[in-house]
């Protein structure tokens, strides 16, 4: 089975948080996403430990992520 139709396939996690914040900022992301990691006293580590748990979260996550990638390139 090939994941070459996966958009999120072989990066990592860390690597769409890093790439989201870049791209909006912590402010904007909470906004478009209002969770207390991105909100309150934001980091990129804090985002990955709560996002790593919290599936909902991480799945928010990855569609704003999925929807900037044409945007990105």
């Amino acid at each position: 089975m090939q994941n070459q139709k996966d958009p999120l396939h072989g990066i990592t996690l860390q690597k769409i948080v890093e790439t989201l914040v870049d791209y909006y900022g912590f402010d904007t992301l909470g906004e478009l996403i209002p969770i207390k990691c991105f909100t309150s006293n934001p980091s990129v580590k804090s985002s990955l430990t709560f996002l790593r748990k919290t599936d909902w979260a991480r799945k928010k996550v990855e569609n704003l992520y999925i929807k900037i990638l044409p945007k990105l390139s």
